[in-house]
């Protein structure tokens, strides 16, 4: 039920509508000035707003104005007895009103009003939602053409052990994509994540990391992220992670931290299906989101990877090396490994090794790399 606001200084006016209007089914609110509106605005989302142009203190443009930004959503009308006025009609054409009413209006003045902009707002809602398919459908386009013609692959970045010369053990793989528009990870999941394209896109990762997995040595792993979105179905997981099931004993499957894994249905058999399967699982960015220990109780990881967010300037932060120290014997007491991201100084490496981490990830210990080749040749 449409609820209106009604802002006029002249009691008279206010009752007419607030007759008007109720006799039709609206809950109408009133008020005497800008001041007594404002503040019902910021308390009571309304539908429509009619506020008198010339009251006392803030006059009714400067009301609708601001009320366009308490309520982006509730249609501003400006009721006025001038004519021809060109503030009115700049705030017509910048957006700020939707329509004027003319005073003094008759009854059916005012309805119509009202309907036409009920009815503008529905058309512009029209136009919105077709140009959000309109984008949809180009975005669905570029997804097809980034995975068809084979531009989607993978950099990966070294993870190695946190000793006095570390030993690489594995890598993470990161996607790249060289699509002229979705030319990065985050435009490629929001485009496939709006578009319904999640699972083609997790398949073209799980195929471009078993090409990765063919060519690097076969004692060191590859750590793959899992959107979680995957997780809640799970015949869709086990069909977009098939090209990987025959490498599974060295693949670990990042889920991040970031994301409230309870807001996923039948994540818990998807994970313990993945499990079974010989996957390893690591929760990632740990310190940066929603879940923190719960999820490490659910997960029950193999790797815990403590944000780079920790990691920064530990070598300075005292309160920083407690916690990195804690987060190493929690995973010890729980056959896990800690792997610390985003180590890009070497006073921050030594510090995870004074801390007693046990893997580290970073621009320190090497850059992301698409050329495996030249990725291999490299000294950490």
């Amino acid at each position: 039920m449409p609820r209106i606001l009604a802002v006029d200084d002249d009691r008279f006016v206010r009752r007419i509508i607030t007759r008007v209007l109720q006799g039709l089914g609206h809950v109408v609110t009133s008020a005497a000035d800008g001041e007594e509106a404002l503040r019902l605005a910021r308390e009571t989302p309304f539908s429509l707003a009619l506020v008198d142009y010339e009251m006392p203190g803030i006059h009714g443009l400067q009301v609708l104005s601001r009320l366009r930004e308490i309520q982006p959503g509730c249609l501003r009308v400006l009721m006025t007895g001038r004519q021809d006025f060109p503030v009115v009609v700049e705030a017509v054409n910048r957006g700020s009103i939707l329509a004027v009413l003319q005073k003094p209006f008759t009854e059916r003045q005012l309805l119509d009003v009202m309907d036409e902009a009920f009815a503008s707002a529905q058309r512009m809602a029209e136009v919105v939602e077709l140009q959000k398919r309109s984008v949809r459908d180009a975005e669905r386009r570029m997804l097809q053409e980034a995975i068809e013609g084979d531009m989607l692959s993978l950099a990966l970045q070294p993870i190695a052990k946190a000793t006095k010369v570390p030993e690489v053990i594995g890598y993470e793989a990161l996607l790249r994509s060289s699509h002229s528009v979705l030319n990065g990870p985050l435009p490629l999941l929001r485009a496939a994540e709006r578009t319904g394209q999640l699972t083609e896109i997790a398949r073209a990762v799980s195929e471009c990391a078993a090409n990765c997995l063919e060519l690097i040595p076969s004692n060191r792993v590859l750590f793959v992220n899992l959107h979680p979105e995957e997780l809640t179905d799970l015949d869709v997981a086990r069909g977009s992670l098939s090209p990987l099931i025959p490498y599974a004993d060295r693949v670990v499957l990042e889920i991040t931290e970031r994301v409230r894994l309870q807001t996923i249905g039948n994540w818990e058999e998807a994970v313990k299906e993945l499990a079974a399967t010989g996957f390893r699982l690591a929760v990632d960015d740990l310190g940066s989101g929603y879940n923190s220990l719960s999820i490490l109780a659910d997960l029950q990881p193999r790797f815990i990877k403590a944000d780079m967010s920790i990691v920064r300037n530990l070598d300075r932060e005292p309160r920083k090396q407690r916690l990195i120290e804690l987060l190493a014997r929690f995973a010890e007491a729980t056959d896990a490994l800690l792997i610390a991201e985003g180590v890009e100084e070497e006073a921050e490496f030594e510090a995870l090794r004074t801390c007693a981490a046990h893997l580290v990830q970073g621009y320190w210990i090497g850059r992301p790399e698409m050329d495996i080749e030249r990725l291999l040749s490299e000294a950490v």
